[in-house]
Order: C-alpha cells, then structure tokens, then sequence
C-alpha cells in the first residue's frame, strides 16, 4: 500500500512535469519571436546610432570625406607625389598617410614635418574647392592662404605655386597671404597693408614689375590677389 502510494505521487509529478514542459515550450516560442524581433531592433539602433543621430551623420560624412581624399590625392599626387591620403580602416572621419618610398608604409598625419603638412592641408583644400565646384552650386570662387610657404623647400614652393596658378587659370580667384620674398616676387598684383604704428595701417595696389618687395618687407604683410 506503501508503494502503491508513492507511485501515485511519482505519477502526479510526471504529469505536473509533463504539463510544465508544455507551457514552457509555448512560453520559449514567444520568447524566441521576441529574440528575433528584438534582433532586428537592435541591427537598426546599430546602422542608425544614438537618437542624436551621432552615428549616422558620422557614416554620411565619411562618404563625403571619400570623395574629399580622391579629390585631394588628385592635387596631391603633384604636390607631393610621395603621399597618398586615405581613411583609417575602422574609423569613419579620421585620416592617415601612406608612404610611397617607405613602401606604402601607414603614416598618422602629425607624423609630416611642417612643410609636408602644409603640402596635405592645401591638397585638401583644393579638394574641397573641386568639390564644391563639382555639386551644381555655386562653389567656391576664391581660396585664401594664410602663411604656410614659409616652411617650403625652394622645389615645393614652386611646385605649390604652379598648382595654384592652374587652379587660377580655372577661373578661381587665389589670394595668398605671405612674407616670403620669393613668393613675393612670383605673383604680379599686390595689395600691400604696411603698418604705421597707433593703430592704422596703409594700403596700396602694386602691379606688375612693381610688384617687388620692398625694403621694408619684413613689416609689411602681402595680400597677393590675381585682381
């Protein structure tokens, strides 16, 4: 009778077993139509990003950034031909250099001495210009240079030169702040700011083969426009 009773009780909780894995086979079901929709959530939030939209402007500025390096590179390619612009592999705005004649060695751009970087900053410049020429608005007419020649190789700076005079010969208008004489010496229209003291300065236009330093260049501050 014992025995008897203990298997009625071994019977009762198969059967409550039994019941149990049902309900819990219809409760993993849900819970797996919810996994496979909480997955397809989640792959989106991971495409789109933050509600911020951090992520996704990241990812539409690296495209343009894209086509800004093959625009660059295209300037660069005679500016310096040793380098070559491209992005980071798994970052979406952050560049780097490579190397030519240290075979296509990855280089990050704090790396270039200051001419090299002067080199990169303008063949990025001239980049965005064909860029913004190239979109069907109204571009870019001007591009202005702030110093920067100064760290140049006498070979560099022509080549920077010629580079900017063709890109003057497109029909951009190029404006070159400097105090290089050999740069000064270059470039035919001048408007010359010489200070004099107190506060106010003095303007003049010099054209042509008066378009030379003067003596007292190392005061004066060239603005060199093509006019």
């Amino acid at each position: 009778q014992e025995a008897r009773g203990r298997l009625g009780e071994a019977q009762a909780r198969l059967r409550a077993d039994a019941e149990n894995r049902s309900r819990l086979a219809a409760v993993l079901d849900r819970v797996e139509a919810q996994r496979t929709a909480h997955g397809l959530w989640a792959a989106m939030a991971q495409l789109i990003g933050s509600a911020d939209g951090r992520k996704l402007r990241n990812f539409a500025q690296s495209l343009s950034l894209d086509l800004l390096l093959v625009q660059a590179n295209r300037y660069l390619a005679d500016l310096a031909r040793r380098y070559r612009l491209e992005r980071v592999g798994g970052a979406d705005l952050e560049i780097q250099v490579v190397d030519g004649e240290m075979g296509d060695e990855r280089r990050g751009v704090h790396s270039l001495s200051g001419g090299e970087m002067f080199l990169v900053s303008l063949a990025l410049a001239l980049g965005l210009s064909a860029m913004a020429g190239g979109g069907g608005g109204g571009g870019i007419g001007t591009l202005f240079i702030d110093e920067g020649f100064g760290t140049l190789d006498p070979g560099s700076l022509d080549l920077a030169l010629s580079c900017l005079e063709a890109l003057q010969a497109t029909g951009r208008q190029v404006g070159v702040i400097s105090h290089v004489p050999a740069l000064v010496e270059r470039i035919g229209v001048q408007v010359r700011v010489t200070p004099l003291g107190g506060g106010r300065s003095a303007v003049t236009v010099v054209h042509g083969s008066l378009a030379v330093p003067s003596p007292d260049a190392a005061a004066e501050r060239e603005l060199l426009l093509p006019l």
